[in-house]
């Protein structure tokens, strides 16, 4: 009886080393494609940062056609690199789910056949309980052997039964780590999808590129005539609309509202660059009629992903392009937070909200670029008291009667630095 037992247990370990041989080939393979994927999306990364650079550098550069053009090339090539690093990481994630659900294969099986184990050592001492003491002693040699035997059986059940509950620890632990690649996983297909959306906006810029050289015949000059104009037509809003803003008195009860202070609001960038501050600066009395700046500007090329400063109900969405000469915010949102606070983002390029969505802070809203009068793409949030502001058709303008915008009384508008 001992010598079987002695063979049994010993067949049972050659069992699980030969079991823990051939999954480990596996996993090896694995992790072996998993860390090529990382470094596939870390070169991806650095062409990425290139792309980056060399539309900063033509963004510095003095505005002409070609600059434009070449500006939207570029990004076109960035945003085709950053896609391809989203399916890499998407790659990755799934053959790290794979690695995952192979070991947690593994360790059931280990579980189920320890458990077995167990449940045969138990049988055996079931066994040996219903011999009797003589009948045990007939059957072997001495009393010494009978007492080996159930000491064998009794440290090996003891020894599965301590690695049974290890393993089943460990399943555990690995189970959350598969549930956390899922989620990371989501995140990664999530992305795929912002980046589907900033290819979609690319293609409309390379639109706008293909129109812009029929319209000018892909002559400077011409080019020069049309930012002009645009010049113009947006001083002309500028005065109308401060003019009109000035004339609105609304009551704000200072209650209403939170006293300034650090991250009331979350930025709106991942990457946080701030190129003209809200108020009165040099670049607002050359830029602007009132000499002031009604928000702050933040360095973002076209489709980066814009997100919402906190928590609230989107008021309304628009675009001032709708109507030719209406040189304004372009695509717009904005959105009405419940600590009296709200805040617009102006200049997108595709617009992913719509008017009575509930978002959360950090929620992407849309995706910033170059939309109604602006000199370059950027982001422009304009942070308002909610009391004082609201969304009007303004048909008192001339430029932008047939559109919808947000007006303010000009004691509506805040700094928004003060509550980043």
């Amino acid at each position: 009886m001992l010598f079987n037992c002695c063979k049994k247990i010993g067949a049972f370990l050659i069992f699980l080393l030969a079991f823990t041989t051939v999954s480990a080939q596996s996993v090896d393979e694995i992790k072996q494609n998993i860390s090529s994927h990382s470094d596939k999306i870390k070169q991806l990364e650095e062409e990425i940062k290139i792309y980056e650079k060399q539309i900063e550098t033509v963004n510095g550069q003095a505005k002409t056609l070609q600059s434009a053009i070449q500006v939207l090339d570029i990004n076109q090539k960035k945003i085709g690199t950053e896609i391809k690093k989203t399916e890499t990481g998407i790659q990755k994630t799934n053959l790290t789910i794979k690695n995952l659900g192979g070991e947690i294969g593994e360790i059931e099986t280990k579980i189920a056949s320890n458990m077995e184990a167990v449940a045969k050592t138990l049988n055996d001492i079931r066994q040996s309980d219903e011999e009797s003491l003589i009948e045990s002693f007939l059957t072997n040699k001495t009393l010494a052997d009978i007492f080996d035997e159930y000491e064998l059986i009794s440290q090996f059940q003891q020894k599965v039964r301590v690695q049974s509950k290890e393993l089943e620890a460990y399943k555990g632990e690995l189970s959350d780590k598969k549930v956390s690649t899922e989620k990371e996983k989501k995140k990664l297909v999530s992305l795929k999808s912002e980046l589907s959306d900033q290819n979609q906006i690319l293609a409309i810029n390379k639109k706008e590129k293909n129109n812009l050289l029929t319209t000018t015949k892909n002559k400077e000059t011409e080019y020069k005539k049309i930012l002009a104009a645009r010049q113009a037509e947006k001083e002309r809003f500028e005065k109308e609309l401060f003019e009109f803003e000035s004339r609105l008195k609304r009551a704000i009860d200072p209650n209403s509202f939170p006293a300034s202070g650090k991250s009331i609001l979350s930025w709106p960038l991942d990457n946080v660059y701030i190129t003209q501050y809200f108020g009165k600066t040099v670049e607002a009395k050359r830029l602007y009629v009132s000499g002031t700046h009604n928000g702050v500007d933040f360095r973002a090329s076209r489709g980066t992903p814009v997100k919402a400063a906190l928590d609230g109900i989107v008021e309304g969405v628009g675009n001032t392009d709708e109507q030719k000469g209406c040189y304004s915010y372009g695509k717009w949102v904005l959105i009405k937070h419940p600590n009296g606070l709200s805040t617009l983002y102006g200049h997108l390029d595709l617009i992913k909200v719509s008017a009575g969505q509930k978002v959360e802070t950090g929620e992407i809203i849309g995706y910033s670029g170059q939309t109604g009068y602006s000199t370059g793409p950027h982001l422009h949030v304009t942070v308002y008291v909610s009391q004082g502001v609201e969304i009007q058709r303004y048909s008192s303008s001339i430029n932008c009667k047939n559109v919808n915008i947000p007006v303010a009384s000009i004691n509506a508008y805040l700094d928004p630095m003060l509550y980043f």
